[in-house]
């Protein structure tokens, strides 16, 4: 029986054991134009156990900026600064994934100074987080065919800097209502262009943009992330029969590519999905469970051991505990993550959760 403890090879990279820190955004990004820290560097590199790392969201260009303080992989700058941080995880025997994320229609002017963009002019339902407090989404500015073009080239652009920042690959973030993840939902996507309308064509930016991002880097150094059915950020994926359909048409679109690996991250009644995908996926899969409002927990493990998954990401779990492969294999016990500093501020939350040594 094969367990989480084992270690796996993903494609030629050596990971110690099956356990993935799943990204999730910190708002740290204190450095110059947005760039991360050297506090940065302590916490992913305290989190090196981890068979593999993906850091949190990162944007591809400056329009693709979402959230405050959010680190960028668009300038001279942050490369610089990244290549501290993966210096010190691949001196702790780390491996790590930057994760591309474009947030789309999601994100305000105060922000980056320019109108979010997306698929189609369709603002998503509630607020996002600014300096100045919670703001209304705007409608974003709809993509014209020769910005859909430019902005897959940002992303080509992006990946090649987080090669020469000495990252091991790029995850792109195709999920929880995101710009990849609003071409592919009938809500946010509501063009009738060769961009929007079948599953087949609301699938076309995400499987563009892989194969762009692959051809410039190597498949083999690629991710994608999904989230079939979130509705974070306002994504309406409440069709079933379209949600089966889209996502089905998209993994087949993937597969022949060769990328590392497909990350899903679940949501609440589709585990019968994730089984059918991950049957259909012919590489590595990695699984985000489900766990309701509990980070995911010890329980996640059987999950490599029937095969549901060759890999589980910890989120929350991750944040809290920097030795969490050690603390799961002992069964704990674990620390608490404190949701009072999960966004912004210093090494409070961050960095200074003790580890069981």
């Amino acid at each position: 029986m094969t367990t989480a403890f084992a270690p796996y090879d993903l494609g030629s990279i050596h990971l110690a054991n099956r356990i993935v820190m799943a990204p999730m955004t910190r708002s740290r990004a204190y450095g110059p134009g947005q760039s991360p820290t050297d506090l940065t560097a302590t916490y992913y590199a305290q989190r090196a156990s981890a068979g593999l790392i993906v850091t949190e969201g990162t944007q591809p260009s400056v329009v693709g900026q979402g959230y405050p303080d959010t680190p960028g992989i668009h300038s001279a700058e942050q490369v610089a600064a990244w290549r501290k941080v993966t210096d010190a995880v691949h001196a702790e025997g780390g491996v790590i994934f930057l994760q591309l994320m474009h947030t789309g229609r999601v994100g305000h002017p105060s922000l980056m100074g320019l109108t979010p963009v997306g698929p189609s002019a369709v603002a998503a339902k509630g607020q996002v987080y600014t300096h100045e407090g919670p703001q209304d989404f705007v409608t974003p500015h709809e993509l014209a065919e020769t910005e859909i073009a430019e902005t897959i080239a940002d992303f080509t652009t992006a990946a090649r800097n987080a090669i020469e920042a000495g990252f091991d690959g790029v995850e792109l973030h195709g999920a929880n209502g995101y710009l990849i993840h609003q071409f592919l939902a009938p809500n946010s996507n509501q063009r009738t262009d060769a961009w929007g309308g079948s599953p087949e064509r609301r699938i076309r930016f995400a499987v563009e943009t892989a194969k762009a991002v692959a051809e410039v880097i190597g498949a083999e150094k690629v991710g994608f992330r999904i989230s079939p059915g979130n509705p974070y950020n306002d994504i309406d994926e409440s069709d079933r029969a379209d949600v089966e359909a889209t996502y089905t048409a998209l993994v087949d679109a993937l597969a022949p590519l060769g990328l590392a690996y497909l990350h899903q991250m679940e949501t609440p009644e589709i585990r019968d999905l994730v089984v059918r995908l991950r049957k259909t996926w012919p590489g590595t899969f990695i699984l985000n469970p489900f766990t309701g409002m509990e980070p995911t927990g010890l329980d996640a493990l059987t999950l490599i051991e029937d095969g549901t998954a060759d890999l589980i990401a910890y989120g929350a779990l991750f944040l809290a505990n920097p030795d969490l492969p050690t603390r799961l294999a002992a069964g704990g016990p674990f620390n608490t993550p404190d949701r009072a500093t999960s966004f912004g501020g210093d090494h409070r939350g961050y960095t200074d959760y003790p580890t069981l040594g």
